[in-house]
């Protein structure tokens, strides 16, 4: 990704932290790609009990965030520009928790 770009990251899986059988999950993320106009990749949100198939969207923008996210009841999504992240929050009122993209060094896994 070109840097200083923008992306977001959103998935459609158990909307409202509701789990929801498989099938249910693998349609809506089918619908959510059918729903992104851009390109789009695969990627893993959460880990463990909570991983969820998602999509990463180059270029897009923190409006199609929230309103994709909304669209397929998220609490939140991921927004960020280069390395910077915002967890979005997706409530009534939209709430951003910031953060900075780090990476691990791979020999000691520090930052």
């Amino acid at each position: 990704m070109k840097q200083g770009a923008s992306w977001a990251i959103v998935t459609a899986w158990n909307p409202g932290g509701v789990p929801q059988p498989s099938a249910r999950n693998i349609a809506a993320a089918r619908e959510l790609a059918r729903a992104w106009a851009g390109p789009a990749g695969p990627v893993v949100n959460g880990e463990g009990e909570w991983a969820e198939d998602a999509l990463l969207l180059p270029a897009a923008r923190l409006r199609d965030a929230v309103a994709l996210g909304r669209r397929f009841g998220q609490a939140a999504a991921l927004f960020g520009v280069g390395s910077r992240a915002a967890l979005v929050w997706l409530d009534r009122d939209v709430g951003v928790t910031r953060a900075w993209a780090v990476r691990d060094d791979p020999y000691t896994g520090v930052p």
